[in-house]
């Protein structure tokens, strides 16, 4: 998926800008540092997500007793 149609109406978005950026300045351990922060944050990502779906299913689980 395009970030242009994930956000088109934020061009200044952070992720949008993120993945954008010009990777050829950085050093390898600079691109290892990115890659372990990217990780960090796909898990943040998904603790929120599974967060998110249980708070779901929980609210539903009380609406329908």
């Amino acid at each position: 998926m395009d970030l242009d149609e994930l956000f088109p109406d934020k061009p200044k978005d952070p992720l949008t800008l993120l993945v954008r950026q010009d990777l050829d300045p950085l050093s390898v351990d600079e691109l290892h540092a990115r890659i372990a922060i990217l990780e960090e944050e796909i898990g943040r990502v998904r603790a929120k997500i599974s967060a998110a779906v249980d708070h779901r299913a929980n609210a539903e689980s009380l609406f329908k007793k």
